[in-house]
C-alpha cells in the first residue's frame, strides 16, 4: 500500500494554512463583540465568521486530499 506523496503533500498544505486560520477568526469575533459600539462592529464580525468557515474548508479539503492518498481513491 504506497502513498501518493504529491497529493499527501498537498492536504499537508491545506492544513497548514487553514492552522493560522483557527486562531485569527476566533480573535477577530471577539474583537467584534469587544467593540459592539463601533460602526463596523458588523463587518468585522462578518470577516471573522468568513475566516471561521474558510479554515473548517481548509481542513475538510486537506483531510480529504491525505484520505485520498493513503487509500489511493
Amino acid at each position: 500500500m504506497a502513498t501518493n506523496k504529491d497529493v499527501l503533500s498537498r492536504g499537508i498544505k491545506y492544513l497548514s494554512g487553514a492552522l493560522p486560520l483557527l486562531f485569527i477568526g476566533p480573535s477577530v469575533i471577539y474583537n467584534a463583540f469587544m467593540n459592539q459600539k463601533n460602526n463596523w462592529h458588523y463587518l468585522v464580525l462578518g470577516i471573522g465568521i468568513a475566516l471561521c468557515i474558510t479554515a473548517v474548508f481548509l481542513m475538510y479539503k486537506g483531510l480529504q486530499f491525505i484520505m485520498k492518498s493513503l487509500f489511493n481513491d
